[in-house]
């Protein structure tokens, strides 16, 4: 499992020590608005790593906590994995934060780093992320990395607006 750095947060694979941040993180309705709807319960966020921890075992990626280095605080949460979790799918960003971390960069410098794994590590030749399409701030997030958006589509029991973009469209934007 890979633990991944940027100058301000280490991705760490989820694991059982991270309950309690994800539970405070999970719970939230502002945080959960535009994922399922509605805030998770403990028993939810300790299912969720359960899930987590298989997709790390099975394919050796998945979801990531963000742990602000300063503080050691869990801010967030973010992944690469199989869009809708299916395999036949390509390879999917997606991220949460802690609202009192909203608006500092740091979904966008985790989403970057995830990203480059994405392509430098699993070599995937495209990348797509996809939010509800009320959901400006993640769209932007997606627009800063590079990503073009497709269009509107059904994922995760809901209309998304889907962004991509592939492993040479990336080359060329990262360098930048």
């Amino acid at each position: 499992m890979s633990t991944l750095t940027t100058a301000r947060l280490r991705l760490e694979p989820v694991n059982e020590t991270h309950l309690e941040g994800l539970y405070a993180l999970n719970s939230l309705p502002e945080v959960m608005r535009y994922i399922t709807g509605k805030p998770d319960t403990r028993e939810d966020t300790v299912a969720m790593i359960e899930r987590i921890q298989q997709r790390w075992a099975q394919f050796g990626f998945g979801w990531w906590a963000f742990v602000e280095i300063s503080s050691g605080e869990v801010i967030g949460m973010g992944c690469v994995q199989h869009l809708a979790r299916d395999t036949a799918n390509p390879l999917e960003l997606g991220w949460r934060l802690h609202p009192k971390h909203w608006h500092r960069g740091y979904a966008s410098e985790a989403a970057k780093r995830m990203a480059a794994f994405a392509f430098d590590e699993l070599k995937t030749p495209l990348l797509c992320a996809v939010c509800h399409h009320e959901n400006k701030a993640s769209a932007t997030v997606m627009q800063r990395l590079g990503m073009v958006y497709k269009g509107e589509e059904r994922w995760y029991e809901m209309d998304c607006s889907v962004y991509q973009i592939t492993r040479d469209d990336w080359s060329l934007h990262s360098a930048n």
